[in-house]
C-alpha cells in the first residue's frame, strides 16, 4: 500500500452515487417485517416478499436493506440483501442459500417477521431520459441490484447477464418483460451463449456506438473487468461493491475500500459511501 486513512464520517442522506446531484430522501429505519411470500426460484435461490411500509416507499435503485433473521437468536450480526423489487409498501429480496443464515431464511413461512435496517447506501444513478444508454452487466444475483434501475429507468437499453449454469441466470423474464434486450451467458453453456459475461459485452462496445453508460453489479474480478473496458472505451461506469459487512451503518469498518484520492487513496466505506462508486474512484492497486 502507498497511503491509507481513515474512513469519512457517514452522510445524513443516500439514494444515488456521489457523481449525481444529492438526493432527496428519508433516513433509514428499522422496521420489523412480515413475510408474504418466500419461495424457491431456481436451484438455490429464493425470492423473499415482505411488507415494510416504512421502507419500501423510500428505496432508490441499488440500495440495500440489513436483516436480522429472527428464529437465529444467536446470530449477532445482520445480513446485507440488495433490495430487487418494491410495489407499495412491500420489497422483495432476492437470495442464495450459501450458509447457515440464509438457509434458515429459506424455511421461514409467511406470516413470521424479520428485522430489517434501511434503505441503506447509495444507490445508481437512473438514467435520463436525453442521458446515456445504459448497458447493464450481472453476475449471478447481481442481478438482484439492477433490476430497480431498469424498472425506473426512461431508457431502455441492454442486460448482460452471465453465471456458471442455467441455474445461476435470474430475472431474465422479468427484464424482458420491462422491454430490455438481455443477453445470456453461461460458463457451461448451458443457456446463451458460452462464455464469461465479459465477452458479449466486449463485443458490443466494439460497436463503438456514441452515448452509452456501464452499470454492473457482481463477483469482484467481473467488476474489475468491467472497469477495464469502460476505461478502454472511454465510457462512465458505476460499479456495486459486493463486500463483507457487520454493521451496515458505517460505524464497524468492516467493509471499507480504497478510493483515489488527489494525494493516494483513503478507505471509504460500502455500506455507506457505497455500495456503488464511479468505477475511476476504485483504486483496485492497493486492495491487492
Amino acid at each position: 500500500m502507498t497511503r491509507g486513512g481513515a474512513a469519512r464520517a457517514p452522510k445524513q442522506c443516500a439514494g444515488q452515487a456521489r457523481t449525481a446531484p444529492p438526493p432527496v430522501c428519508a433516513p433509514m429505519v428499522e422496521q420489523t417485517a412480515q413475510i408474504i411470500a418466500n419461495e424457491r426460484d431456481t436451484g438455490p435461490y429464493f425470492r423473499l416478499r415482505v411488507r415494510a411500509p416504512l421502507i419500501a416507499p423510500r428505496v432508490q435503485p441499488g440500495q440495500f436493506v440489513h436483516v436480522r433473521i429472527l428464529p437465529l437468536k444467536h446470530a449477532l450480526l445482520r445480513r446485507p440483501f440488495s433490495v430487487f423489487q418494491v410495489a407499495g409498501d412491500t420489497l422483495s429480496l432476492l437470495y442464495k442459500t450459501i450458509g447457515q443464515g440464509t438457509e434458515a431464511l429459506a424455511r421461514m413461512r409467511p406470516g413470521e417477521e424479520l428485522s430489517l435496517l434501511g434503505p441503506l447506501g447509495h444507490g445508481f444513478t437512473v438514467p435520463r431520459p436525453d442521458g446515456e444508454i445504459p448497458l447493464l452487466v450481472a453476475g449471478g444475483y447481481g442481478m438482484a441490484a439492477l433490476y430497480l434501475l431498469a424498472q425506473r429507468s426512461p431508457r431502455k437499453g441492454l442486460v448482460f447477464v452471465g453465471g456458471r449454469q442455467r441455474a445461476d441466470i435470474l430475472c431474465e423474464a422479468e427484464f424482458r418483460a420491462l422491454g430490455w434486450e438481455v443477453r445470456v451467458t453461461t460458463e457451461d453453456g448451458s443457456h446463451g451463449e458460452k462464455g464469461v459475461v465479459t465477452e458479449p459485452l466486449r463485443a458490443e462496445l466494439q460497436r463503438r456506438a456514441p452515448g452509452r453508460k456501464l452499470f454492473a453489479c457482481g463477483p469482484t474480478p467481473m467488476l474489475r473487468a468491467v472497469g477495464r473496458l469502460a476505461a478502454e472505451h472511454g465510457l462512465p461506469a458505476e460499479l456495486s461493491l459486493d463486500q463483507h459487512m457487520g454493521c451496515g451503518i458505517g460505524v464497524c469498518l468492516a467493509c471499507v475500500v480504497p478510493i483515489k484520492t488527489a494525494g493516494g487513496w483513503e478507505y471509504q466505506r460500502t455500506c455507506t459511501e457505497g455500495p456503488v462508486f464511479d468505477f475511476r474512484q476504485i483504486a483496485w492497486e492497493a486492495a491487492e
